[in-house]
């Protein structure tokens, strides 16, 4: 129990801080102060925090009045809190639509929802009727000496006009950031590049963190995109991988218990492929001998939805010109289809419980009376379950001075679901952050790891990583296990039963306790990253290094 803390945690060792006020308090007490706000913003009034919807809007306000509440500035657009985003919807109508595998003459109509699902967030089109090859991975890192889109057996000329087909993964010998890296501008570009109409990719069940069903009830929600922006060309030239795609192409996911169907009478079978990607092995490009036809119907129309942005001033006359973000994503999925009768996806943990610990490191901060050097920055944003887009747009946009922001310490489903002992922290290998990030962890007695399942991709599947493009290195947050314990039973337990669940709810148990002690490692570590003298930065051995180049 941490009753009075006192934190000595910089790299100098010359600043000690007394945080005051938590003397009369446990950590129980005070995670149930964190725990407040879950309730509110997860509750089922909320209806799930759809972007753009009312109840996001409404739980957004709530953020904004705390913040005011805490002595905050406004430091979004116009003198407010708020950055409006705007967004163009797509939401594809299965009923309506269709898909087919074409064999020697043969027609095939697939089921959507049990053999496939079409996706909703790039635009689709209306129709296709194409080739299918697959091209094993789906990575272009040409960069690396690896290129699935140009091998030997599958050259890129022979891709135009195709549908490609790929499995999640990667060869062993490429880093994991790596291939997450690959999965996200890169992949968009060597499509449109290639000159192919269309991709479907094929899950495996090892990297996937629920079944199929779940995966398949997701495909009744609406995709998103950012809309066009008058500035888009200039956003794409400083910084290139925030670069949107807004052409039209067809896309898909495959369930990998139906993915037969893709190989049968090339040669091979799925489970062959399935072998060497679970192994993390090569795999072999070929034409898989049968077309796709789709009629893809769908619902289109826009939404605007605001990130929230608050500051604190810094102390010190000339590091106060350079900010440090902490960050959490507040909306969540909505309502959907239903799971064991239950139709509200309430994201409490997801993330509901990241947007909370802002808050209370922004109430930590407010009322301390030593402020950073640095400014910070409180910034709750929207659209991440639409891929990452409220993060995108405001590292393209943002609104301090172009190059100012320095870091970004983001929160998304910490998962307090169990005793602190051990964080494991995305982009740990990348930047001179794991500098503080080891110290402020030593301090308070836990054990700092980075990420033991890289493939899983999570380093790219939060907004921290938009930061990452734009040249700003960034840290995101997990409690900690080690593989076959308790903790990770725990762990691999949510992920299926609860991860974009209807059960991500308020009666879900959660330690309370460890909540509040990470939150007092996250306010230290915040503070010791906007008091620390140097300016973080990327390492040389990080491949994402060349975003910072630009900056």
């Amino acid at each position: 129990m941490r009753l009075l803390r006192t934190v000595c945690v910089l790299a100098s060792m010359l600043s000690c801080v007394v945080v005051e006020g938590q003397s009369a308090s446990s950590d129980e007490e005070r995670g149930k102060a964190w725990w407040a706000h879950v309730q509110y913003l997860a509750d089922d009034s909320m209806q799930g925090r759809l972007t753009g919807s009312e109840e996001y809007l409404k739980a957004a306000a709530y953020v904004v009045d705390k913040f005011k509440s805490y002595g905050l500035q406004p430091a979004g657009v116009n003198g407010g809190f708020y950055q409006p985003v705007k967004f163009d919807v797509q939401r594809v109508l299965a009923d309506k639509s269709s898909m087919s595998l074409v064999a020697d003459g043969k027609t095939e109509p697939l089921v959507l929802g049990t053999d496939a699902i079409l996706g909703s967030r790039a635009a689709q089109v209306g129709k296709v009727d194409a080739p299918l090859v697959f091209i094993g991975y789906g990575l272009h890192l040409p960069e690396a000496k690896y290129d699935d889109f140009n091998s030997a057996e599958v050259p890129m000329s022979e891709l135009k006009g195709k549908i490609v087909v790929y499995i999640n993964g990667g060869p062993a010998d490429l880093p994991g950031p790596l291939k997450s890296y690959a999965r996200t501008a890169p992949f968009a570009k060597a499509l449109r590049d290639a000159g192919a109409v269309g991709a479907i990719s094929i899950p495996t069940p090892k990297s996937m963190d629920f079944g199929w069903e779940r995966v398949a009830s997701g495909a009744s929600q609406p995709g998103m995109r950012l809309a066009a922006t008058p500035d888009a060309a200039a956003v794409a030239a400083k910084h290139p991988a925030l670069a949107d795609e807004h052409g039209a192409m067809f896309g898909a996911t495959f369930n990998p218990a139906e993915a037969e169907k893709l190989f049968a009478g090339t040669g091979h079978t799925f489970a062959e492929i399935l072998a060497l990607a679970d192994a993390q092995k090569p795999l072999p490009r070929f034409a898989l001998n049968k077309r796709v036809t789709a009629s893809v119907v769908g619902e289109h129309s826009q939404v605007e939805s605001p990130n929230i942005v608050a500051m604190l001033p810094g102390s010190d006359p000339v590091l106060a010109k350079e900010y440090v973000i902490v960050s959490a994503h507040l909306d969540h999925l909505g309502v959907g289809a239903p799971i064991k009768g239950k139709t509200i996806y309430n994201g409490a943990m997801d993330d509901a419980s990241g947007v909370a610990s802002v808050l209370e490191a922004a109430r930590e901060f407010g009322a301390a009376k030593v402020r950073p050097k640095r400014s910070m920055l409180f910034v709750v944003f929207t659209a991440e379950e639409k891929g990452l887009l409220g993060s995108r747009y405001y590292a393209g946009h943002p609104t301090v001075p172009e190059g100012s922001i320095k870091a970004d310490l983001n929160l998304d489903m910490f998962m307090p679901i169990f005793a602190l002992k051990k964080l494991h922290v995305q982009g740990l290998e990348q930047s001179t952050l794991a500098v503080d990030a080891q110290k402020v962890g030593e301090a308070h007695g836990i054990v700092i790891a980075p990420d033991p399942e890289p493939d899983r991709n999570s380093f790219i599947r939060t907004d921290q990583y938009s930061f990452v493009q734009a040249g700003i290195p960034a840290l995101a947050f997990k409690f900690g296990w080690t593989a076959g314990s308790p903790e990770y039973k725990a762990w691999r337990g949510w992920l299926a039963q609860r991860y974009h669940s209807t059960e991500d709810d308020l009666s879900q148990p959660v330690d309370l306790a460890a909540a509040a002690q990470f939150n007092s490692f996250f306010a230290d570590l915040a503070r010791t990253v906007a008091d620390d003298p140097a300016t973080p930065h990327y390492l040389d051995s990080s491949f994402f290094r060349r975003f910072e180049a630009g900056r």
